[in-house]
């Protein structure tokens, strides 16, 4: 069973800090894009395992870069699901962290980018993600369920 933990105003100025750090990194490494912070430990408030989740927007021409680079700071993660626009890298450390590299304007790009401003507007919206997170038995298959559901409510 996943232990959860409620984000923090603290706790969201310390992903931010993360944030910051790998930013870092990704230019020190020539990986290009523009990288955000989102997920649970982005928004005061949700509930979250305590990872950190970020985005890394690049152009169609960088993105084969970006997937080839990105290996030297993280580990390729769920492969099955990368598409030519969209890929997935993690790394286990403390507090983990994701990457989710998107194409701008790309199917999975305007998803992550919709659904987190809904979720930084719409109180019930995190509410309901927070509800979700502490009831499913398929805690990801219907955060994807909830967030395309996001995504086209904000289209």
């Amino acid at each position: 069973m996943t232990r959860w933990q409620l984000t923090t105003p603290e706790s969201v100025q310390q992903a931010l800090a993360a944030l910051h750090e790998e930013r870092r990194k990704l230019i020190a490494d020539g990986i290009p894009g523009d990288l955000f912070l989102t997920g649970g430990s982005s928004l005061a408030g949700l509930l979250t395992k305590g990872d950190i989740d970020l985005h890394l927007r690049v152009t169609a021409d960088d993105f084969a870069v970006a997937v080839s680079r990105l290996p030297c700071l993280f580990t390729a993660a769920r492969s099955e699901i990368w598409t030519p626009w969209f890929a997935v890298f993690e790394r286990a450390s403390v507090p983990s962290v994701g990457v989710a590299v998107t194409v701008v304007d790309s199917e999975h790009d305007l998803r992550f980018v919709r659904s987190w401003e809904r979720m930084g507007q719409n109180a019930a919206a995190r509410e309901q993600y927070n509800l979700l997170k502490r009831t499913s038995a398929d805690v990801e298959t219907d955060k994807s369920r909830f967030f395309d559901h996001l995504a086209a409510a904000a289209s």
